[in-house]
């Protein structure tokens, strides 16, 4: 049986439920995040809509003015920059709530403030619908565009793969791929690296596209300079006139002769660190692919030893950047190449990358990010 309050003495039960609740509430908000995580996540994501606002911004023009005028114009840039992303009906919600704000800021007459907000209000949940219903869909060709890269590396005989790609947005504009034309005779492996010019959707649509075509004049039994040259014959009738072209690094390894032929059209030189420590590039190839119907590309091979480790990677490895600004560089990536311990494939790659996550902290990734590591055993 449970005694009666004492007269004069509060119980503590409410505060703590109080509590709980607040608890609850904040771990919802904050999905469990800690405060230090949540400021990174805020300073990444300000300086990512900082930087897609700033493209619109005139700054030549700007430092024309004298030091005082350029706040405003500054400031007012930016503004024209977000109203112009917007539709014309909800250009014209934001100028109307701006409208009532200043007028209950300089009028103590008029009361405007309350429809103001919830002008901004429905602006705001007006734009996330958009965002959602956006990510939704990015979401779908997300998955639909993992179908296209293999999700699992094949077997090699005296050898192993392993990859790791990170889209900037949803979708990427890198490929990566590592297949047999002829399963049945395991002759002759394709391992193929590419990145398609810009971002997102425009770029992961190019992307499937190169897919395509690749396996298909793969499964015809092309030989590797015969391949790229029809691919580059397909690049260019979809370049626009070379504004979409892609680089690539395209390539045949015979498992029996541990032999590699390769072009690299265009792309970053592949790392090819040597059992012994020493580092070489593979670099002969050619343009871009999509940028000159009739170009030569040059093939190329070497002799792979028990023991060396092939690196492949996109310009967003060396390109990623840290807080301050400043890129991982190429320097940085072939010091960890040449400290690479001597482990298999996907040990290899994730002590890559980590050596990138170390650089680069928690600022957001500006570009797609891939790598794909063939280590010889």
């Amino acid at each position: 049986m449970s005694l009666p309050p004492t007269p004069g003495v509060s119980t503590p039960t409410p505060r703590l439920h109080w509590m709980d609740r607040l608890r609850q509430f904040w771990q919802r908000v904050s999905e469990g995040r800690q405060i230090d995580d949540l400021w990174s996540q805020f300073v990444a994501d300000a300086r990512s809509s900082y930087g897609f606002y700033d493209r619109d911004v005139d700054w030549e023009e700007i430092h024309k003015l004298s030091p005082w005028r350029r706040p405003l114009h500054v400031a007012r840039q930016f503004f024209w920059a977000l109203l112009l992303k917007m539709s014309p009906a909800r250009r014209v919600l934001l100028l109307i709530a701006f409208v009532m704000l200043a007028m209950s800021l300089f009028n103590s007459e008029t009361r405007f403030e309350v429809v103001a907000v919830m002008l901004f209000v429905l602006l705001l949940s007006l734009e996330l619908a958009d965002k959602v219903t956006m990510k939704r869909d990015l979401e779908i060709a997300r998955e639909i565009q993992t179908w296209l890269v293999p999700s699992q590396p094949p077997e090699v005989l005296g050898a192993n793969i392993a990859f790791a790609t990170r889209p900037q947005n949803s979708v990427a504009g890198d490929y990566y791929d590592a297949f047999y034309p002829n399963p049945e005779d395991g002759e002759k492996l394709m391992v193929v690296i590419a990145d398609v010019a810009g971002k997102s959707v425009p770029a992961a649509l190019l992307m499937a596209t190169l897919q395509a075509s690749l396996r298909t004049i793969a499964g015809e039994n092309a030989p590797l300079a015969d391949l790229v040259a029809r691919l580059n014959r397909y690049a260019c009738a979809h370049s626009l006139n070379g504004l979409r072209f892609t680089t690539a690094v395209l390539s045949e390894y015979n498992p029996a002769s541990r032999r590699l032929t390769y072009v690299n059209a265009g792309h970053n030189a592949p790392i090819l660190r040597r059992a012994n420590g020493t580092l070489e590039t593979l670099e002969v190839g050619g343009l871009p692919l999509g940028i000159r119907l009739d170009h030569s590309y040059e093939t190329a091979s070497l002799q792979l030893k028990p023991g060396d480790a092939l690196i492949f990677f996109t310009d967003g490895v060396v390109e990623a950047f840290n807080e301050s600004g400043e890129e991982f560089g190429n320097e940085r990536w072939l010091t960890a190449i040449r400290n690479l311990p001597d482990w298999d494939s996907q040990q290899t790659l994730q002590f890559l990358m980590k050596r990138v996550d170390e650089f680069v902290g928690a600022t957001r990734q500006a570009d797609d990010i891939t790598c794909l590591v063939f280590r010889s055993k």
